[in-house]
């Protein structure tokens, strides 16, 4: 609770002052009551959370496995995850199921890839689950070369299907001081494309650009983007994403937009230097500015996801982002132009469950969210009271 209180007095000293956010909005006690209900335990950092037709769920581990949860039981789905790089905060990451996935049985996976014991890159590999739910192959590499750190650092890495059913990318930087800058490299980026393909889509920033990669960047200048939303009256972006000892940021993107990270300070040090702003206004007078950030406290935001249904109350279409280091989930309630006007904080999460990962609205509007402490993890799901 102290900790909690800490954050609430700092994040409202901040919102006030801070003219990217919504005026003189502060952080309290949620007014609503929430339902935690433990759906699946024993797993080990859950990275995200994907809902099957009949009611499973599929949650990716970091270490390399792949969990079904199905009625309460928890079993391993066997896939060939021998080419994933285990180290620090790389390995098995986001999923995402297909738009056809009633047809197509495919899934997409972020993860870390090794050859040989060498760390190669962050990619995305298409899957194809078995009728039973027991198996899965590999279907195709969907995209290759976001950068990866050998020790795993800032890799990233979480999909999402857009309102158009293009594939949103977060990534990380891989903790490399130009990277996140340099519009020719997939790293400290949100990538836009095809969910089939992994191409680049028309429509994006730069797509007549004769680089493929840069054809494929949606925003650019982050650090280690850890959760992307989509709102979905609006179809409006919004991410979550670790700042250094400082400054978390929530983020409502803008085609093109530069979000103002650069370790090297335009290229003049080649060390990682987390001094920096995470959103340089200076040296960036265009940088977007963040919708929210935790100023000096750290609380390692990860998962966002919306709120969806009127069984919510107040809380609907607020956006619940978790926390790692905070232990602790927010509501932040936006505005339509997605300024923040209010966040709240549940007492249902305060320091209970320890780090929290994942967190991704379900087809019925109740909210799943996992728990990441590497020890007999959880798939929690939350309704309102």
């Amino acid at each position: 609770m102290l900790r909690s209180m800490i954050a609430l007095f700092a994040s409202a000293a901040l919102l006030t002052g801070c003219s990217s956010t919504s005026g003189s909005a502060g952080t309290s006690d949620s007014s609503e009551a929430f339902k935690v209900q433990e759906i699946a335990h024993g797993l080990e950092h859950g990275w995200d959370v994907a809902f099957l037709p009949d009611g499973s769920l599929l949650v990716p581990q970091r270490p390399g496995k792949l969990a079904l949860v199905r009625g309460g039981e928890v079993s391993d789905v066997r896939a060939d995850f021998s080419d994933v790089l285990v180290a620090g905060e790389g390995g098995l990451l986001g999923l995402v199921l297909a738009a056809d996935f009633a047809t197509s049985r495919e899934f997409t996976t972020c993860q870390t890839h090794q050859e040989g014991g060498r760390a190669v890159d962050v990619r995305l590999v298409t899957w194809r689950l078995a009728e039973d739910g027991a198996s899965a192959e590999k279907a195709r590499t969907l995209l290759t070369g976001l950068p990866v750190n050998p020790s795993g650092r800032h890799s990233g890495c979480r999909p999402t299907l857009g309102p158009d059913g293009a594939l949103l990318v977060g990534t990380g930087d891989s903790a490399s001081a130009a990277v996140a800058q340099d519009r020719h490299r997939l790293g400290g980026k949100v990538l836009r494309i095809d969910a089939k393909t992994g191409e680049p889509l028309s429509g994006n920033p730069f797509f007549s650009s004769a680089d493929p990669a840069e054809r494929r960047i949606y925003t650019y200048g982050h650090r280690n983007v850890q959760g992307v939303a989509v709102r979905p009256e609006t179809g409006q972006i919004i991410t979550a994403e670790h700042g250094p000892t400082f400054d978390d940021e929530v983020n409502l993107l803008r085609p093109g937009g530069n979000y103002g990270w650069d370790p090297s300070k335009g290229g003049t040090d080649d060390q990682y230097d987390e001094s920096v702003p995470m959103t340089d206004t200076e040296r960036f007078p265009d940088a977007v500015r963040p919708l929210w950030t935790s100023g000096s406290i750290t609380e390692a935001i990860s998962g966002d996801a919306f709120l969806t249904g009127k069984q919510w109350g107040a809380d609907e279409d607020a956006l619940a982002v978790v926390a790692l280091k905070g232990q602790k989930l927010l509501l932040l309630h936006l505005d339509a132009d997605a300024k923040v006007t209010d966040v709240t904080l549940p007492p249902e999460f305060d320091d209970k469950f320890g780090r929290l990962r994942a967190a991704r609205s379900a087809p019925d509007g109740s909210l799943y969210v996992t728990t990441s402490n590497g020890d007999d993890d959880k798939v929690l799901r939350v309704t309102p009271a």
